[in-house]
């Protein structure tokens, strides 16, 4: 009656083996190391580059305990926070400004551990260490920006209805256009409006001219706000997730405010580095009628810019930018048709591809230069004569030098740029240590906890108070395997969880415990009361269980931050409790009692 098959005992131990290995990288901690990483993600780290850092470090006088290239950065472990910094500092000067050099900390778990895919759970800011930030969004430059862009937009109507205008100017977050006739002034305004519902004109009549005057709807100003920061939080989250910091929190404060949390980064200086580290896309014409050689002496002509080629020979390009990066809706690497040689193809959105279109068209012979901003930094990745007119809204880039940088310059592209310009409003630093005292808390939080409940789990139950306090024992080493596995961050909220998971678990093995005892009083076997309890209990653990499941999924579904941290926690705690509470238990009395065919009374 109160036997399990062999298989269900061989389940059981493959699943505490496996829940047990999943653990174990947790109780390994973490040790200092130094991350090296190329500024510009077109650049790749190699071996010859890492044994570079390490003759660095050795030069120095510091030994460095292990290194390794992970993705498209060089990590080496130190033995204390100390030769941590030396070794920074060593390793900068070696390498120079080409590379960031920044504070980390690694899992010290060894390698036959992470080979199986065994990692520790990430931790969250409160419990790892790392920095905060608050960014404020410039609403104004947003608007400004909009304003730049309807400014062409409008330039470009107007060519493509053929109506005569004098000149375009943006005075603000106002675009005014400026006509010799009223007729001209009005077919603009008509036709405007027709293609651009988001702008309010008004018409004023000078003593030379005709003006038409364009500003945004109010509508149209909150939109281009939200966006803004939708963008940003967009833009700021692939930045992140690409330069490798492990679980970072960018979320939405208020209407103007994005909250960036970076966990295990103790460099800000590296941290403001990642924030701002974004890449943009400007197609701009050549200015092939001045000399490139006499404006590098210093004489740039009014209008133009001077920029270097890859080759090194210097380019004119325009002031004036035909199209930008927002423009594009994809990016992906290719190889070009004609050479196959690497290259980026562009898809441009319906305003993009007109604006394309018109602009080869009228150019058709001249040079247009493609240029890849990047912290800070122009670089003309191509410049290329304009054949023919290109429509479609699909464009190809050509000039990269490998496979490789065309995928690192169609993932730039795909990141995208800030929308509007950010600036830090609050920073914090979290200290390892100051992680570590809670992490201690909470850790003994959850132990003192546990003992108590199993101090009055054995007094009250007996032998099966043990049963239920090692099935309690054993549900913690779930929770534990379970977060580890999916790689969730746990923050000071779910350690709250896991606390309150282990004293909600014991009441599944309650119910069943006073289950049997209420079979032992109505004068039923031992045996029969023990297969009673379990059954009959069952419905009412599955009911309780069920409720407060529903009410974690609707905490991570309207929770956000800590909050979703908690409801991952106590969703999780609940499966495996009951898994624990109901079948580990009741193995734990089956070899215990089973095995018995004459039973006169239990433990209880």
């Amino acid at each position: 009656m109160n036997r399990f098959p062999l298989w269900k005992y061989l389940l059981i131990g493959i699943v505490l083996v496996v829940a047990f290995l999943y653990t174990l990288p947790n109780f390994f901690g973490e040790v200092p190391a130094v991350q090296i990483s190329p500024v510009k993600t077109t650049e790749k780290v190699d071996v010859a580059l890492m044994r570079q850092a390490q003759n660095a470090v050795q030069t120095a006088g510091i030994s460095a305990d292990s290194g390794f290239i992970d993705e498209n950065s060089i990590k080496l472990r130190f033995s204390s926070t100390d030769d941590q910094i030396k070794a920074k500092d060593a390793i900068q000067n070696q390498l120079g400004d080409r590379y960031t050099v920044a504070l980390n900390l690694l899992s010290a778990s060894p390698q036959w551990l992470t080979s199986i895919h065994a990692l520790p759970m990430y931790l969250g800011l409160d419990l790892r260490g790392g920095v905060h930030f608050l960014l404020e969004v410039d609403m104004k430059a947003a608007l400004e920006k909009a304003a730049i862009r309807y400014q062409g937009d409008i330039r470009t109507e107007l060519r493509s209805e053929k109506i005569r205008y004098g000149r375009i100017t943006r005075e603000g977050n106002s675009v005014v256009a400026k006509f010799s006739t009223r007729d001209q002034r009005d077919a603009a305004i008509e036709k405007i409006s027709r293609a651009f519902g988001d702008l309010n004109l008004v018409g004023s009549d000078g003593v030379d001219d005709f003006t038409m005057t364009a500003t945004l709807k109010p509508t149209a100003e909150t939109q281009i706000q939200e966006f803004a920061v939708k963008q940003n939080i967009q833009t700021l989250r692939n930045r992140v997730n690409e330069l490798g910091v492990a679980e970072p929190v960018i979320q939405q404060q208020g209407v103007d405010r994005v909250v960036v949390q970076l966990p295990g980064v103790q460099d800000t200086a590296k941290a403001k580095e990642i924030l701002g580290r974004t890449a943009t896309l400007e197609i701009r014409l050549v200015d092939e009628e001045a000399d490139a050689n006499a404006a590098a002496s210093g004489q740039v002509p009014f209008g133009d810019e001077l920029h270097q080629s890859r080759e090194g020979s210097p380019i004119l390009v325009k002031k004036d930018v035909v199209l930008t990066g927002d423009s594009i809706t994809d990016a992906a690497p290719g190889f070009d048709s004609r050479s196959n040689r690497p290259a980026v193809h562009i898809n441009l959105d319906g305003k993009g591809a007109r604006i394309f279109k018109d602009v080869t068209r009228e150019n058709v012979g001249r040079r247009m230069a493609i240029l890849l901003i990047e912290h800070g930094q122009t670089e003309i990745i191509t410049s290329p004569v304009i054949q023919e007119e290109i429509g479609g809204g699909r464009v190809q880039i050509t000039g990269m030098e490998s496979p490789q940088e065309a995928s690192d310059v169609a993932l730039l592209l795909r990141a995208g740029a800030l929308a509007a310009p950010m600036q830090i409003v609050e920073e914090r630093t979290v200290g390892p240590s100051m992680g570590k005292d809670n992490i201690d808390k909470g850790f003994n939080s959850n132990i003192w906890g546990f003992v108590a409940v199993v101090v009055f789990m054995i007094f009250y139950y007996r032998a099966f108070g043990l049963f239920s306090s090692l099935a309690l024992a054993i549900n913690g080493f779930f929770l534990v395997a379970l977060l580890s596995m999916l790689q969730a961050t746990l923050t000071l909220p779910g350690l709250a969880g896991i606390a309150l998971t282990l004293g909600m678990a014991i009441d599944a093995n309650v119910l069943i415990n006073e289950r049997i005892r209420e079979e032992l009083r109505n004068g039923t076997s031992p045996q029969a009361a023990i297969h009673a309890g379990y059954d009959r209990a069952w419905g009412t653990i599955l009911d309780s269980n069920l409720t407060t499941l529903i009410a974690g999924i609707a905490l991570f579904w309207l929770g956000s931050g800590p909050v979703k941290g908690f409801a991952v926690v106590l969703c999780l705690g609940i499966l495996t409790s009951m898994f624990s509470a109901v079948t580990v238990s009741r193995a734990l009395v089956n070899l215990t009692y089973g095995r018995k065919t004459r039973l006169s009374n239990v433990s209880i």
